[in-house]
C-alpha cells in the first residue's frame, strides 16, 4: 500500500517542524510539502529539524495563505498517478499576542477557510486544524470539548470562530485539535519565556516572584504527543468532524512548572497572591512593562557574556499570558480513541532538553545550565 501524501501549512513553525521530522523519521509519508512565509533557512531550525527538511521526500514552498492565489498554488501537487493530498494539516495562524482584530481575522479565520476550501477541491481524506484549549476557564473541572466557549485570548476568539465555520464547509472531512501549552525543543512561545526568566533570576541571585498563585491551572502537552496523536486521529474515521483535546496527564499548574524550573536553576520562588495580583489590573499594561524591563536588560547582558550574538529567544511576556485564567483540559476523548501518551507527565528533564537544544544552537547562555 502506498504511503500518504501530506501537505503541512505553516510547516516551519514549532509544531510544523516537529511534524515534518516525525513523518520523515518514521517513514510515514511518500511526499511532504511544507508551505510557510518563512523559509527553513531563516526559521531557526535545530540540527535535527534541518536534516528532516533536507529529506528527498520534503518539498518547501513559500506562500502567504491569506492570499487566495498563493493558497491555490500551495495546494498544487505533481504526482505521476494524478492523485492529490491525502492529509492537509493547518499549523499556520497568526499567534503573536497583542495584534489588532483585523490581523487575527485575516491571519486565523480567513487563512483557515481559504485552506479548508482548497482542501475540499483536492478531496483530501482529512483536514487537521490546530486550535487552542483556552476556550473556557475552570479551576475545579477539567473542560471537555463541549464546554461553553468563552475564550480569553484574541487567538482563542478567532480560533473559536474558525471551529464553527469549518463545520459549515461542504464536503470537508476535518478534525480539530485543541491544544494547551505545547512544549518541546524549538518552542519559543510556550514555556520557553519562563525557562529564560528563571535563568535570569539565577543570574540576578534573586527570588522569582510570580503573579497570582501556584494553583493556577497551566495544562501542557509535549509536541511529540501532538504529532503522534494528530497522525493517529487523521487515520481514524470516528474522529472525522470532531474536536479533540490533546493534553497530557500532568494536570499541570503554575506551581508544577515553577518548581521544576526552580530545581533546574537552583532559585527560590514565591507568589504575589490573588489580592496583590488583582491590584495590577488597574494598570496591567504598566505592570507588565515594568516586569519586562526588569528582565530584558539582564538577558542582553547574559547573552553578551556567553557569546550568544544572535538569538530568537526573549523573556518578553505579553499581558494576555499573565491573566488569571485556568487552562484545564480533559483528555478522556483522546484516550477514548485508543491513544496512549508518549510523554504523560512534564519533567525536569523535558524542560532541560529544551534549554540544552538552544545551547547547542548557541541561542541560550550555556553558563545558566552550569551549577
Amino acid at each position: 500500500m502506498s504511503k500518504p501524501k501530506v501537505l503541512i501549512l505553516g510547516g516551519c513553525g514549532f509544531i510544523g517542524r516537529h511534524l515534518v521530522d516525525y513523518l520523515v523519521t518514521n517513514e510515514l509519508a511518500s511526499k511532504v510539502k511544507v508551505v510557510d512565509k518563512t523559509p527553513p533557512q531563516m526559521a531557526w531550525l535545530n540540527r535535527r529539524h534541518t536534516a528532516a527538511f533536507a529529506s528527498p521526500v520534503v518539498e518547501f514552498c513559500s506562500g502567504n495563505l491569506i492570499n487566495a492565489a498563493s493558497c491555490q498554488n500551495a495546494f498544487k501537487i505533481e504526482s505521476e498517478d494524478g492523485s492529490s493530498w491525502d492529509f492537509v494539516v493547518n499549523c499556520a495562524a497568526e499567534t503573536k499576542p497583542g495584534q489588532t482584530d483585523p490581523v487575527y481575522q485575516e491571519g486565523i479565520l480567513k487563512l483557515a477557510l481559504n485552506c479548508a476550501n482548497e482542501a475540499t477541491k483536492c478531496r483530501c481524506k482529512r483536514f487537521i486544524e490546530l486550535s487552542t484549549g483556552s476556550m473556557c476557564s475552570s479551576e475545579k473541572v477539567p473542560q471537555k470539548e463541549d464546554c461553553p466557549v468563552e475564550p480569553w485570548t484574541m487567538v482563542g476568539k478567532y480560533k473559536a470562530q474558525t471551529e464553527r465555520e469549518l463545520g459549515k464547509v461542504e464536503g470537508l472531512s476535518y478534525t480539530i485539535l485543541r491544544l494547551p501549552i505545547c512544549y518541546g525543543t524549538g518552542d519559543r512561545k510556550g514555556l520557553t519565556p519562563r525557562i529564560i526568566i528563571s535563568g535570569i533570576y539565577k543570574y540576578l541571585n534573586e527570588t522569582m516572584k510570580l503573579l497570582w498563585t501556584g494553583s493556577m491551572k497551566m495544562n501542557v502537552v509535549h509536541v511529540d504527543d501532538v504529532c503522534a496523536a494528530l497522525w493517529e486521529l487523521a487515520h481514524n474515521e470516528q474522529a472525522a468532524g470532531q474536536i479533540v483535546n490533546i493534553c497530557d496527564d500532568s494536570g499541570a499548574t503554575q506551581e508544577t512548572i515553577t518548581d521544576l524550573l526552580a530545581e533546574i536553576f537552583s532559585i527560590k520562588t514565591d507568589y504575589w497572591g490573588v489580592v496583590m495580583s488583582s491590584m495590577t489590573k488597574t494598570d496591567m499594561a504598566g505592570a507588565i512593562e515594568e516586569v519586562n524591563d526588569k528582565h530584558l536588560g539582564p538577558w542582553a547582558e547574559l547573552c553578551q557574556l556567553d557569546g550568544v550574538l544572535n538569538t530568537p529567544l526573549t523573556p518578553y511576556m505579553d499581558q494576555e499570558l499573565l491573566l488569571h485564567k485556568h487552562l484545564n483540559l480533559d483528555n478522556g476523548k483522546l484516550k477514548g480513541y485508543g491513544y496512549q501518551l508518549r510523554r504523560p507527565k512534564i519533567t525536569r528533564e523535558s524542560l532541560e532538553e529544551i534549554a540544552r537544544d538552544f545551547v547547542e544552537s548557541n541561542y541560550f547562555p550555556k553558563s545558566l545550565l552550569e551549577s
